[in-house]
């Protein structure tokens, strides 16, 4: 739990665990971070050796984040159905994500 346990590291995760994207595509896709805690939680994430940062030489540079840890899709997956129970009992409607 120390490793995903942190704030907005499941979130950072669950939308990585769908492929690699660019630091503004997850910026669009969690509006309610804050730049900085987004950039926090890759360095952690990629220190951890959950998430790898790419960058690729081309100009401008491009750098890319990616989920290298696949035993975690899973337990991803599993967070996020436990999450769909919670919400239907609850009577929460959760808006999927849309990714560009």
């Amino acid at each position: 739990m120390d490793t995903i346990g942190g704030k907005w590291a499941v979130v950072v995760l669950a939308h990585l665990k769908e492929g690699p994207l660019r630091y503004g595509e997850l910026r669009r896709l969690m509006p309610d971070i804050t730049e900085k805690m987004l950039t926090q939680r890759l360095r952690e994430l990629e220190s951890d050796g959950l998430i790898e940062r790419e960058v690729h030489s081309q100009v401008p540079p491009v750098v890319t984040y990616r989920m290298i840890d696949d035993e975690l899709r899973p337990v991803l997956q599993a967070l996020y159905a436990w999450g769909e129970r919670r919400a239907a009992r609850d009577g929460v409607k959760i808006e999927p994500a849309t990714r560009r």
